[in-house]
């Protein structure tokens, strides 16, 4: 993050102070240079004795008008127009509180007509003028760092971020803005605050040689992965350290300025176009309501979290059965929202007594249900585990749901429930079927939200090659051709209350997750984002298909005909009906199944209720993962 030099709050009052006693040696200064005025500047013209006898008045006067009006709170080094006004505005009202006094006192005796009008023009000159004046030598580096000793910078991209970022760089010590390119040809030539736009995108490598640049600044929040991957490309063919604004949804939310300047991640050559949704549809579904997040410490239900506080909502239960995830969560949330009525809570979605004490007493009107185990090798060898957590801790919270009268039960699924090849996609399948069919007999509305992986999500692949990078390698990837959906936490999070604002109940929501991506290449791309080149300073292998894991993913069943939606990132999946009755004797011979702690039978048993399971075990071909959601959103 660049450092604006802002002086520490100990400093502030004294700056005012000093500030205050500059303006008013300016209120005595302009009253004497308005009769200097009034009398063509001849000092044996002016009656000085009204002067002095006047001033007294004139100086209380301003001086509280300018106080009162906040003349002083303003940094002067950030003087601007609204500050100019603030001044201009004061010394008019002081004028008229200045006449008036003395029309009291003496009928303006010794006081001509005209010095009350020099006198608020002379002061807004000499208070505004010396504000501007601090302001341009604080900005062009006078008295600060030499010009020479400052970073040169680049800046990609004219448009409204490269402007606003060209005026925070121009305050800061440590960095000298030298030029900017962009794509625009007609921009070619122009000025942005006097620093001149050099050429296109591709003159990098000459611009940067001319100019000795020492660091690239990508200005272009609202990018495009392709456009951002072009960028980033050319930025490493100069060998050149370079660094990026924060994104367009990071800079709406309000979570980063301009000027925070990072590193480029991968999320910005992974991300899609920002998502437009109908916040107001979703504000009315969630402010003033009693809302539970079950899982309210992971990476989704930790977002949501963030998401649904932002709508003040009446009341946000957390459920979490990390007691580490619950404090951070709950300390993230107490600092950021201190209005928000906050209820965290310790407890796991499969203990009945615990869930209906939460209900009772807390009387959630929306529960968005993302507690749930979701790595495939470990699930793969502990059955059990995941069939209990995922399948039998859904059942456990979507009743409870259902006994105390919750409005809408919102369930977080994933792609991996689609044709399952292991035994976690088959929980999160098997708890979709419980949820889209509980929906048909309850009065509470069910709604499942199916989407891939999530970036840099706890425990995915993201931080992993991460940390691999770190260590110097080497990155494991478990196959060449391996491919995956990817979309970011705050995306992710944001679809599903869209999705749970627009759903009526029964629906299972599927996300639009662009085209998918190969492993490999989020590696490769990883490895020269921190500088290194793969295969030569990092080295890749690749160890093979672990147990349950598939080689593409699915994001919907052919059978459950996709319809679109009024928003064209959701899909919504016709729900599969099923027998009631023998879906919940299916469920209590996994819970008796899960009691006996027998794996082995507890695998057959998802295979029986999920019938698509290991069905698909032949390789998917790559193409029949890929949704074109323009086409069905026209359909």
């Amino acid at each position: 993050m660049i450092q604006d030099g802002l002086h520490t709050s100990m400093k502030l009052p004294l700056r005012r102070i000093l500030a205050a006693l500059h303006d008013m040696s300016m209120v005595v200064v302009a009253w004497c240079l308005a009769y200097l005025t009034r009398f063509n500047f001849t000092f044996s013209a002016v009656d000085w004795g009204a002067v002095w006898q006047n001033l007294p008045y004139v100086f209380l006067i301003q001086s509280l008008v300018l106080w009162l009006a906040g003349c002083y709170r303003g940094l002067w080094r950030f003087a601007s127009l609204p500050d100019l006004w603030n001044i201009a505005r004061a010394t008019i009202l002081g004028i008229f509180a200045i006449a008036l006094t003395l029309v009291l006192l003496s009928r303006l005796e010794g006081v001509p007509r005209t010095v009350l009008v020099f006198f608020p023009l002379w002061l807004m000159f000499l208070l505004s003028g010396s504000r501007l004046t601090y302001r341009i030598w604080k900005e062009h580096g006078l008295g600060l760092q030499p010009l020479t000793d400052r970073r040169r910078v680049l800046i990609l991209g004219a448009g409204r971020a490269g402007e606003m970022l060209i005026r925070d760089l121009r305050r800061d010590a440590e960095y000298r803005v030298v030029g900017i390119l962009d794509d625009m040809p007609e921009l070619k030539g122009a000025r942005v605050h006097g620093v001149p736009v050099l050429g296109r995108f591709d003159d990098i490598g000459r611009v940067a040689g001319q100019h000795a640049i020492d660091i690239v600044i990508i200005a272009i929040p609202s990018a495009s992965r392709e456009q951002m991957k072009r960028v980033v490309s050319l930025c490493e063919s100069v060998s050149l350290p370079f660094r990026t604004v924060p994104r367009i949804n990071d800079l709406v939310s309000g979570r980063f300025s301009i000027n925070d300047l990072r590193e480029v991640a991968i999320e910005d050559l992974l991300g899609r176009e920002p998502v437009t949704l109908d916040w107001a549809a979703i504000a009315e579904g969630l402010s003033g309501r009693s809302v539970l997040v079950s899982g309210g410490g992971g990476s989704i239900g930790s977002e949501l979290c963030r998401q649904i506080a932002r709508l003040a909502p009446a009341k946000l239960v957390l459920i979490e059965n990390s007691e580490y995830a619950l404090y951070e969560i709950e300390r993230e949330l107490r600092k950021t929202f201190p209005q928000l009525m906050l209820e965290p809570l310790l407890g796991d979605v499969t203990d009945r007594a615990m869930l209906d004490h939460v209900f009772q007493h807390h009387r959630p009107q929306i529960v968005f249900h993302a507690a749930a185990y979701k790595h495939v090798p470990i699930i793969e060898r502990q059955a059990r585990e995941g069939a209990y957590n995922n399948v039998l801790g859904t059942c456990e919270i979507a009743l409870a749901a259902d006994r105390h009268g919750c409005g809408t039960f919102v369930m977080v699924s994933t792609d991996k429930a689609v044709n399952p090849e292991n035994v976690m996609g088959a929980t999160k399948r098997l708890a979709e079927i419980f949820c889209q069919n509980l929906n048909q007999r309850s009065k509470t509305h069910y709604i499942t939200v199916r989407f891939g992986n999530v970036l840099d999500s706890a425990g995915s692949v993201v931080p992993l090659f991460r940390e691999q990078i770190a260590a110097g390698g080497p990155v494991t990837v478990t196959h060449p051709e391996i491919t995956r959906f990817f979309m970011t936490i705050p995306e992710a999070s944001q679809l599903i209350l869209q999705a749970a604002a627009m759903g009526q109940g029964g629906e299972i929501f599927v996300l639009d997750m662009g085209a998918s991506i190969k492993i490999c290449d989020l590696a490769e791309q990883m490895i020269r984002l921190a500088g290194k080149q793969p295969g030569e300073d990092i080295e890749i292998i690749f160890t093979g298909l672990r147990p349950g894991e598939k080689l593409y993913e699915e994001l919907f069943h052919a059978q459950e005909n996709l319809k679109p939606t009024k928003h064209n990132k959701i899909l919504l999946a016709l729900c599969r009906n099923v027998d009631w009755k023998d879906l919940n004797q299916g469920i209590d011979t996994l819970a008796q199944l899960c009691s006996l702690y027998d794996d082995e039978a507890i695998r057959e048993q998802l295979r029986r209720l999920v019938p698509e399971m290991n069905s698909s075990s032949r390789l998917v071909a790559q193409n029949s993962n890929i949704i074109d959601f323009e086409v069905i959103q026209r359909s």
